[in-house]
């Protein structure tokens, strides 16, 4: 699957285009709809580069491949359209799958600029060829962390699958919650049935529960089970990484959606760029654009200003990171060196607390910013 066809003013007599390789999710077990989103925002960017001329004149081309959710599938994608010839990558969602595709790309000297991944060690040992716009996930984890206490609750449950992800995020949560007196306590999703969690929670005087778990299974009938229980009224739901900012959440749940607060990278006012783009965006996908779709839009103008400034040679992209100033939708992008992270990192985009209005639930309320 391909972006449209380049305008004319944006081809060459030799017919070549500069390739970007994609790399989204687009079936189950992926988050198809971020995926979806993803992929929306990486193709606008990409017709606008060619209605602007492309590449000195070569068309920009996109080579989308599904990951699936699937790391090995990922891997293979890499090697594939590193042999197809593309300049760099671009996109992936999926934290685990992301890491996957950074080691390949790592290994074959293939730059790759990550979308939305936020998990902070994409790659074990510091590595030239990546490159990320999305938060770490350190840092965001900490925002909401601190929105925890400051909305009084110190007490909180995490219902977690196994993951390299959702483990990361809940040490994240402990280490910073111990020290302020917060405590977290673990539900293991291996061995509970949502039923079940509703009575562990019942029993352990948590003031909030965090869903650190797959969407819509088993995140949806986790969220229906305790708001049907009377004896956990008081309690608070929040989703972290975000499940609750897109459609199908507000589709599947209705009332019941609402007031679950989760991280978005958004500002609180969109530049005249972030604005247009914005309505390019709804009128792509029908539906108002998620922050994913946004990173993906980012992702192909930061690619497209260093292919314009340093061509397609992928070590001369890879040593342009730290020379990048690109006005993105969210603000001016840099990349710098961060202490603990081991690819170029935007530090950083803006992050924000939010939650659907339980009187509109398709509006969202900011509720904290960091």
């Amino acid at each position: 699957m391909n972006a449209p066809p380049s305008p004319p003013r944006a081809e060459r007599a030799d017919g070549s285009s500069v390739r970007i390789g994609a790399l989204v999710p687009l079936t189950r077990p992926g988050w198809v709809e971020a995926g979806r989103h993803l992929l929306a925002g990486l193709e606008l960017a990409v017709g606008e580069v060619n209605d602007a001329g492309g590449i000195a004149g070569r068309p920009l081309e996109l080579l989308v491949r599904d990951t699936a959710a699937d790391p090995q599938r990922a891997a293979a994608a890499v090697e594939e359209l590193a042999g197809l010839g593309v300049a760099a990558l671009a996109g992936e969602y999926h934290s685990v799958v992301a890491r996957a595709a950074a080691a390949r790309a790592d290994a074959l000297g293939l730059p790759f600029l990550c979308s939305s991944a936020v998990l902070d060690t994409l790659t074990e040992q510091p590595t030239p060829w990546v490159a990320r716009l999305a938060p770490a996930q350190s840092h965001g984890w900490r925002i909401y962390a601190d929105f925890l206490l400051g909305a009084g609750h110190s007490r909180i449950a995490v219902a977690a699958q196994p993951s390299v992800y959702w483990a990361s995020g809940t040490r994240i949560l402990r280490d910073h919650l111990a020290p302020r007196g917060g405590t977290v306590i673990e539900l293991d999703m291996s061995a509970l049935a949502p039923a079940a969690v509703c009575d562990e929670l019942a029993g352990s005087r948590a003031t909030a529960l965090l869903l650190l778990v797959g969407h819509p299974e088993p995140a949806v009938p986790i969220v229906t089970s305790v708001r049907r229980d009377r004896r956990l009224a008081e309690i608070m739901i929040g989703a972290p990484a975000g499940q609750p900012e897109f459609a199908e959440w507000a589709r599947l749940l209705g009332e019941d959606g609402a007031a679950i607060p989760f991280l978005r990278y958004l500002p609180e006012r969109l530049s005249p760029l972030g604005a247009r783009v914005e309505a390019a965006l709804r009128e792509r996908l029908a539906e108002a654009p998620s922050f994913v779709a946004f990173e993906g839009y980012d992702t192909v103008a930061v690619l497209a200003e260093v292919l314009r400034s340093h061509g397609a040679d992928r070590a001369r992209t890879a040593e342009a990171w730290s020379r990048v100033a690109v006005e993105g939708t969210r603000g001016q992008i840099r990349f710098s060196r961060t202490p603990g992270i081991s690819v170029w990192q935007w530090a950083w985009t803006p992050v924000q607390v939010v939650d659907r209005d339980p009187a509109e639930p398709d509006r969202f309320r900011v509720l904290h910013a960091g």
